[in-house]
C-alpha cells in the first residue's frame, strides 16, 4: 500500500523557480508544510527552532515574489533560514544541519548561491545590503536586495548606522524589518494591511506628489510647515517617523502569518525597490505554529534533539555543572559580599548564566541588548565610579567591542571584568561563534591580567580574583561544557596573580597548559610515561602577567617544552615565546613546541572531533613530543628506557 506524502507540494519544490509555478491559493498549504518539514528536521538535528518557523509564511512570500537568486536576500539573523534552506535546494540535507560536514546552521555563501551574505552574527544586513545595492547600481544592473532583519537585530547600533548611510543614499534597498516580539508594533490586523497597500499603491504616492507640489508653490516656510504636515500624519498612521526621518519610504506594521496581506504588499515593494529605500515593518510570532515553541519562554530559541508530539527535549544527562553555571553561582556568590559587583551582558542572559544573578539582584543586573560596543564603555562609565562591573560576553561576540576595549578600558586601566564564556572550540555553531582569538587580541593590550580555568574550581577562583583586581582590566576565559572531575569550593579564594601550579613532576617533558586542555595534557602524560618520557604537567592559570619563574624552571629541568591552548596563534605561546627568547632559554639544549588552533577556520562538528583535527587531544599532544625527541616510532617502556 503507498504511503501517502504528508508533503505533496513541498516534494515538488527543488528550487524558488519551482515555487514561483504554484498558484497564489496554494501557497498557504505549502506553508504549512513547509513548517511541518522545519519541525520535523529540527527535532533529528536539534538547533535554532523558534526564529524560523516565526518567518515561514515571510519566506515562501519572499521567494514567490522575488526573481532569487538573482534578486539578493539577505537575512539577519543567519539562524531563522532552515525554511529558506529547505526551499532552496537542500532539503535532501536538511537533517545534516549543525552536523560534521553537513549543512551550516547558518547562512554560507560556500554553501549555495541563494545565501547572498554569510550571517551567524547578528545586524549586519542593512550594511552588507546597501553594499549589494551600490555595486547593482554601479554595474547598471535592475535586480532587487531585500535585507531581512529581526530576532533582536535591530538593538545594535550597527543597524541604524547602515539605515542612517542608505537613507542618506537613496539608493534602491528593501529593509524588512522582521518585529517578532511586537516590541515596536502596535497590534496589527485588516487595517494597517489595507493602509499598508494603500501606501505602496500608485494613486496614494500619485497624490502624495500632487501634495508636495503644490506644498511647493506656498512661500518657503509655509512649504516646510506642509510637507512636514504630511511626514508626520503619514509616520501617526504607520509609526515609521523615526525611519521616514532617516530616508527610508515606511511600510506596515503588516501580518508576517497572513499571506492575503504580505503577498500585495511585496508585490507592491517589488515595483518600488529599484527607486528608493523602503523599510517594510512585518509582524511575527517567534515559534509560530508549534504549541511546545509558542508556549515555552525561550520560543524553543534553540533546542536539542526533541520529541515532535510532546516537545519533550532529550537533555543529555549531566554528570557535573556546565561552566556556564558555575560561573553564575560563583558571581552571585561574590555579589552577596560586595554590593559594588553588577552584571552587564549583551542580550544573552541565559547563555551567559547572567539570568540567575538578574534573580537575585535585578537592580544590579543590565542587558543592553545586541550592543556589545555599548555594553564595554557602559561598563566603563560604572568602573569611574567605582562599581565593579561583570561584563559576560561570549568570547566570539567580544570581538565586535574590541575599539571599546582597547580605547575606553585598556588606555584608561579600568577595572573592568570580562567573563568570557564560549572560549576555544564550541562544536555545532561552527567558524564564527569558535572563541579563537581572546587571547591574541587581549594579550597584546597592555596591562590586561589574562586567565583561564582549567576546572570548575579554579573558575571559581578565578571569579573571586577577577573581583579582588580593582586597578587595571582583567579577563577570564572557560568554555561551553562541563565542569567536572573536581569539587567545588564554597567561594573561590583569589590566586596570587600570575602564579601558575604544577600538577605532575617529571623530568623530561613539560606540558605547560593555559585553560581546559589540561585534562588531555594529563591523559598525554600518562602515555608518555608508558614510552619511558618522565613528564611534568603544568597549569599556566595566567596568560598575563606570565609566571616567569614556573616556565624559567621548567625550561631549565626539561628537554622539551610544549604548550597548550585553546586559541590562535598569537597567543598564550606567543607570550611564553618571547619571555624565553629575550632570557636566552631557547639558545642551548630546550627543545619547544606551541600547539595552538591551526591557522584556519574549523567548521561545525562535535567539539572532541573538532580539537583532534586542531591537534589538541591527548593523542596529538604525544605525536608532538615523540616526534620532537625523535621517538615517533618507537614505544618504550619505563624499564627499557
Amino acid at each position: 500500500m503507498t504511503q501517502t506524502s504528508k508533503t505533496p507540494l513541498l516534494d515538488k519544490i527543488s528550487s524558488p523557480a519551482d515555487l514561483r509555478g504554484l498558484e497564489e491559493s496554494q501557497l498557504g498549504q505549502l506553508a504549512d508544510e513547509l513548517r511541518r518539514e522545519t519541525i520535523d528536521a529540527v527535532s533529528i538535528t536539534g538547533g535554532h527552532l523558534g526564529a524560523g518557523l516565526g518567518v515561514i509564511e515571510l519566506t515562501v512570500a519572499l521567494h514567490y515574489v522575488f526573481d532569487t537568486p538573482r534578486d539578493k536576500i539577505i537575512w539577519d539573523v543567519g539562524h531563522q533560514t532552515y525554511p529558506h534552506k529547505i526551499l532552496t535546494g537542500r532539503r535532501d540535507r536538511i537533517r545534516t544541519l549543525r552536523q560534521g560536514g553537513g549543512l551550516s546552521g547558518f547562512t554560507n555563501r560556500k554553501e549555495s548561491e541563494y545565501d547572498a551574505f554569510g550571517a551567524a552574527h547578528s545586524s549586519t544586513s542593512i550594511s552588507s545590503g546597501l553594499g549589494f545595492a551600490v555595486a547593482r547600481d554601479l554595474a547598471g544592473e535592475d535586480n532587487r536586495v531585500v535585507a531581512v532583519i529581526g530576532d533582536g537585530a535591530m538593538t545594535a547600533g550597527m543597524a541604524y548606522e547602515a539605515l542612517n548611510n542608505a537613507g542618506a543614499r537613496k539608493s534602491g534597498l528593501i529593509v524588512i524589518l522582521n518585529d517578532n516580539d511586537m516590541s515596536i508594533a502596535p497590534p496589527v490586523g485588516a487595517m494597517s494591511a489595507y493602509l499598508s497597500r494603500l501606501i505602496t499603491g500608485k494613486s496614494y504616492r500619485s497624490m502624495r506628489h500632487v501634495a508636495k507640489a503644490l506644498a511647493k508653490k506656498f512661500p518657503r516656510a509655509m512649504e516646510q510647515t506642509a510637507k512636514r504636515a504630511e511626514e508626520y500624519a503619514r509616520g501617526l498612521l504607520t509609526g515609521g517617523t523615526l525611519f521616514e526621518e532617516l530616508g527610508f519610504y515606511y511600510v506596515g506594521p503588516i501580518d508576517g502569518h497572513n499571506l492575503d496581506h504580505l503577498l500585495p504588499v511585496l508585490k507592491n515593494v517589488h515595483r518600488l525597490g529599484r527607486e528608493h529605500p523602503i523599510l517594510v515593518h512585518v509582524v511575527t510570532q517567534k515559534g509560530k505554529g508549534y504549541e511546545p515553541a509558542e508556549e515555552a519562554k525561550d520560543k524553543y530559541h534553540g533546542v536539542t534533539r526533541f520529541d515532535v508530539v510532546t516537545g519533550r527535549q532529550a537533555k543529555p544527562a549531566q554528570s557535573a555543572p556546565s561552566y556556564t553555571s558555575v560561573f553564575s553561582q560563583a558571581l552571585i556568590v561574590e555579589a552577596e559580599a560586595d554590593e559594588k559587583i553588577v552584571a552587564v551582558t549583551a542580550a544573552m542572559p541565559a547563555g551567559t548564566g547572567l539570568n540567575k544573578f538578574e534573580d537575585r539582584f535585578p537592580d544590579r543586573f543590565f542587558d543592553v541588548g545586541i550592543a556589545e560596543q555599548h555594553a564595554i564603555t557602559f561598563c566603563g562609565g560604572l568602573a569611574c565610579e567605582g562599581y565593579k562591573p561583570f561584563a559576560a560576553i561570549y568570547s566570539t561576540f567580544l570581538q565586535r567591542a574590541y575599539d571599546q576595549v582597547v580605547h575606553d578600558i585598556a588606555i584608561q586601566r579600568l577595572p573592568v571584568r570580562f567573563m568570557l564564556d564560549r572560549a576555544g572550540l564550541v562544536g555545532a555553531d561552527g567558524a564564527t561563534h569558535q572563541g579563537s582569538y581572546d587571547i591574541a587580541y587581549l594579550g597584546c593590550l597592555p596591562g590586561f591580567v589574562l586567565m583561564a580555568a582549567s576546572d570548575g574550581a579554579e573558575l571559581m577562583h578565578m571569579v573571586a580574583t577577577a573581583a579582588a583586581i580593582d586597578d587595571r582590566p582583567s579577563a577570564l576565559r572557560f568554555p561551553r561544557g562541563e565542569a567536572g572531575g573536581v569539587e567545588l569550593p564554597e567561594r573561590g579564594v583569589p590566586l596570587e596573580i600570575g602564579k601558575g601550579r604544577v600538577l605532575r613532576e617529571g623530568s623530561r617533558v613539560a606540558l605547560l597548559s593555559y585553560g581546559t586542555r589540561l585534562g588531555e595534557a594529563l591523559k598525554a602524560a600518562d602515555e608518555l610515561a608508558g614510552r619511558g618520557m618522565s613528564t611534568t604537567v603544568a597549569d599556566a592559570r595566567f596568560a598575563k602577567p606570565l609566571d616567569t619563574a614556573l616556565i624559567r624552571r621548567l625550561a631549565a629541568g626539561h628537554e622539551l617544552l610544549i604548550t597548550l591552548e585553546e586559541g590562535a596563534i598569537g597567543g598564550f605561546a606567543t607570550q611564553v615565546m618571547h619571555f624565553l627568547a629575550t632570557e636566552g632559554l631557547l639558545d642551548s639544549h630546550l627543545k619547544f613546541r606551541p600547539l595552538c588552533l591551526p591557522d584556519r577556520f574549523i567548521d561545525h562538528d562535535k567539539p572532541e572531533r573538532q580539537y583532534a583535527s586542531a591537534g589538541l587531544d591527548a593523542a596529538s599532544i604525544v605525536a608532538a613530543a615523540t616526534q620532537a625527541l625523535g621517538r615517533d616510532h618507537e614505544v618504550l617502556t619505563p624499564a627499557s628506557a
